[in-house]
């Protein structure tokens, strides 16, 4: 029953759409009509702005970390690993949603790996952000650093299960980057330009006017109630 709890509690946990939340906050804009349309930080980033993508990619991987935490702190190892892999099925399928299309799992894996070999989550994070300075593909950083994972919680002496974990999640990963594989095949994969300004998908959800100072707060919030607020 205490287990049950936990995974139920990692689930919910990784169900927060942090990508929907944050996007309506900021720009009272519904994520999931813009850019690829998914949750996930790199179509916030692309879609708004580098500041807004780093925030949820914060958070996503905060849910990963929590659930594990809280799976380990209540506990073992298993019990972390499968809170933490509750939480990371909840970003891919978010009961908030209505169990529609969440984010690929990336940094919730991260968070839970944080959690479990802290040491192999940094390193794999590392080949995230060098293969993305090399290439401005935020899915062949995301790949390799999936597939590193595993690697290097070995490397560091994490337990078989964390290793077998490292190996589930990297293939998780691949699978649901089957699409951008395919475009980067064909030479239509999405490339990160840094020195250019936003994309016109960020142009359109920024076309608004912004709130005044005054009721910011109340606004912004009235954006996540489907109906409510100037923007809907």
């Amino acid at each position: 029953m205490r287990d049950l709890i936990l995974v139920t509690a990692g689930y919910l946990i990784g169900s927060i759409p942090w990508g929907y939340v944050v996007a309506k906050l900021l720009r009272g804009v519904d994520i999931r009509t813009v850019g690829s349309g998914n949750l996930g930080a790199a179509n916030v980033w692309r879609v708004l702005g580098f500041k807004a993508g780093l925030a949820v990619a914060i958070l996503d991987v905060g849910k990963g970390l929590t659930a594990a935490l809280l799976g380990l702190w209540a506990g073992d190892e298993l019990t972390g690993l499968l809170a933490g892999i509750a939480a990371m099925v909840g970003h891919w399928r978010p009961l908030f949603m209505g169990l529609r299309k969440g984010g690929k799992i990336v940094a919730t894996t991260g968070g839970v790996a944080l959690a479990l070999a802290p040491l192999a989550s940094l390193a794999a994070g590392a080949v995230w952000v060098v293969t993305f300075l090399l290439t401005r593909y935020t899915s062949v950083a995301s790949m390799l650093a999936a597939l590193s994972l595993p690697l290097f919680a070995f490397a560091f002496g994490s337990s078989g299960l964390v290793v077998v974990f490292s190996s589930g999640a990297a293939l998780a990963i691949l699978l649901l980057h089957r699409a951008n594989i395919g475009r980067l095949l064909s030479g239509t994969e999405n490339r990160f330009q840094l020195s250019r300004r936003p994309s016109a998908s960020r142009d359109e959800a920024t076309s608004t006017s912004a709130p005044s100072p005054r009721g910011r707060v109340r606004r912004a919030f009235r954006r996540l109630v489907p109906g409510e607020g100037s923007s809907g």
